[in-house]
């Protein structure tokens, strides 16, 4: 009788120690514990499907029966108790599915069980696979007998899910976790399950099984099968990725370029290249942030063996990989994720995929909002050098308007002449203004920067101008004062900025009190009166100190910590407030247009 076809994952399931792929430093720990006779009871194997846990658990049961053990620690498979348990006849090793059998009365029939000595040979051996299925109830159960069990009775559960298993299952097993297997390994024994089955195949295509197989040899045996069957005797690339629907990564590298040349004519054929043949498109995005990842860890000599790739794929990125820039590897990586986020809610999912190469290919211009010649190209914009604007502060402590004459003079052209006088005279007689940028003072939005604005606008550049003259020539004004004239000052500040709510309020509500000559402090109702008052602190300063001519001024700025402090109604209505706008971060904005007063 011919004998029946076994798939590969159940041909060669490893049988010895030595045949388990990818766990060396874990069965060298437990053949070292059956050589030297240092048994637990209870044994916990942890990892994700295909790694071997089973395999494992089989192996170490039988191999703690044998009695003819190899030199190398490793079951004879001859023995009467090797020869048991391969024809699945052995009384001694009891498998139990906890998937399909997770309730109390099957744990309470395996614990009858327990009580059973073995046969033949010195141990009984319990292996239950998917062990976190079984319910509350049953792992309960199960504890007494798991932390004391017969002499004879070793227990091997094995699972999937470690973090579903209670603490005290835990606590009573010595826990190994099994190593994910890395694609070399998978390589490597794909190699061997194929010379054995006469079949030829190349290695990049054992490379594209062991990447599906993500790190599961079962899987990886699964898929050579898979493709095997279609290829009949010979396993080649395009066969490989043809049957698995994989996309070839020569997409990915045809892409790259076309975004480094900013060629978005051709990302868009590409992707629809891709589309006809079926691929989907959030598989696609998916896939090409992969690459981008690849580009990133194959740029450096350091990280490229985190690459998992065979050796001709690694030297074709590392290449491409050189015409990157972390920068636009980084910022690919961020479209790339932004588009995998939205995909779900985008109603229009092709165009979100369009819009996302668009942008891949406008990474490298300076500007994305300059746009070429119609083409859909991006025009780079040339380095702008501005050596006519830097003497402009200079010609201020000078003569303002002795530069602009020679232009004059040299031009024979009446109607270009005044032209040309007038633009230098009006920036001399304006200094001030052309070197100014208010994105230099803070943060578009922020309070420091409407503060200092406010406060330009209404003192005026001129005492601005003087003051810093002042300070730059070391004069401190140091006039006498009294803490009338402080709060006169202070209250006068708070007049002159009708147009920030938060700082007026709480100047007006919040009194300084002298603590030494000089310094001040004042006590905000809330934290964010704290802050606006924090930031605002500079101009007021210089406020105050242009009325009672006196630069030696410092504020502390405090909160109440406590409600006998301040009036109650005052003090609730700051505490609700504050509250609110940590809630909602545009209630500012609101109370602000609106010309609401908060406090």
């Amino acid at each position: 009788m011919e004998e029946s076809y076994l798939v590969s994952a159940r041909k060669y399931r490893p049988s010895t120690f030595g045949s388990v792929v990818g766990q060396k430093a874990l069965t060298a720990t437990l053949k070292n514990s059956i050589a030297t006779d240092r048994l637990a009871h209870a044994y916990l194997f942890c990892g994700s499907r295909g790694v071997g846990k089973t395999s494992c658990a089989r192996i170490f049961a039988k191999t703690i029966n044998c009695q003819h053990r190899t030199p190398d620690g490793d079951p004879c498979n001859e023995c009467d108790s090797c020869r048991d348990f391969n024809e699945g006849r052995s009384l001694n090793i009891i498998e139990l599915d906890a998937a399909s059998n997770n309730g109390v009365e099957d744990i309470r029939n395996l614990v009858d069980q327990v009580q059973v000595p073995p046969t033949t040979g010195r141990y009984r051996v319990f292996i239950i696979d998917e062990v976190h299925m079984l319910s509350t109830a049953a792992f309960n159960a199960f504890l007494k007998t798991l932390e004391e069990p017969p002499s004879y009775v070793i227990f091997i559960l094995a699972t999937t899910e470690k973090h579903k298993i209670i603490p005290t299952i835990l606590s009573r097993c010595q826990i190994y976790d099994f190593n994910r297997i890395t694609i070399q390994d998978m390589i490597d024994h794909l190699q061997y399950v194929a010379g054995q089955e006469g079949i030829t195949a190349e290695t990049a295509a054992l490379n594209v099984i062991a990447r599906k197989a993500d790190g599961a040899m079962r899987d990886a045996l699964s898929i050579f099968d898979q493709v095997a069957a279609s290829s009949r005797g010979t396993i080649t690339y395009q066969s490989t990725i043809e049957n698995l629907n994989v996309l070839d990564y020569e997409y990915y590298t045809r892409l790259v370029d076309a975004f480094l040349a900013s060629n978005v004519q051709e990302s868009l054929l590409i992707y629809k290249e891709i589309r006809d043949k079926g691929f989907d498109s959030q598989f696609f995005v998916n896939g090409l942030a992969g690459h981008f990842r690849d580009l990133m860890v194959a740029k450096d000599p350091q990280t490229i063996c985190l690459l998992e790739a065979s050796d001709d794929v690694r030297s074709t990125m590392a290449q491409q990989a050189k015409k990157c820039t972390p920068q636009f590897l980084y910022k690919a990586m961020e479209l790339c994720n932004n588009a995998d986020l939205n995909y779900r809610v985008a109603t229009n999912k092709q165009f979100l995929v369009e819009l996302t190469l668009i942008q891949l290919c406008q990474l490298l211009s300076p500007s994305p909002t300059n746009s070429g010649d119609g083409e859909g190209q991006l025009k780079k914009i040339e380095p702008v050098s501005a050596p006519s604007a830097a003497p402009a502060p200079q010609q201020q402590a000078s003569t303002p308007v002795a530069k602009p004459a020679p232009p004059v003079a040299v031009n024979p052209q009446p109607s270009a002449a005044p032209t040309v006088a007038k633009e230098p005279i009006s920036h001399a007689v304006h200094p001030a203004p052309a070197p100014k940028t208010f994105a230099k003072v803070a943060p578009l939005g922020s309070m420091r920067s409407i503060s200092e604005l406010n406060d330009i606008s209404i003192h005026g550049n001129r005492k601005k101008t003087e003051q810093a003259e002042a300070n730059q020539a070391g004069v401190k004004r140091n006039e006498p004062f009294t803490d009338e004239d402080f709060a006169k000052a202070w209250n006068e500040y708070a007049a002159s900025i009708p147009t920030e709510k938060i700082v007026a309020n709480a100047m007006i509500t919040c009194k300084p009190k002298r603590v030494a000559e000089g310094h001040y402090s004042v006590r905000a109702l809330s934290l964010l009166q704290q802050r606006q008052l924090e930031e605002a602190r500079p101009a007021i300063l210089r406020f105050i100190a242009d009325k009672i001519k006196n630069d030696n001024l410092s504020l502390d700025v405090d909160i109440i910590e406590s409600e006998d402090e301040a009036p109650p109604s005052t003090w609730r209505t700051a505490k609700v407030l504050d509250r609110m706008k940590t809630d909602n971060p545009y209630l500012d904005t609101f109370i602000a247009e609106f010309g609401l007063k908060p406090d």
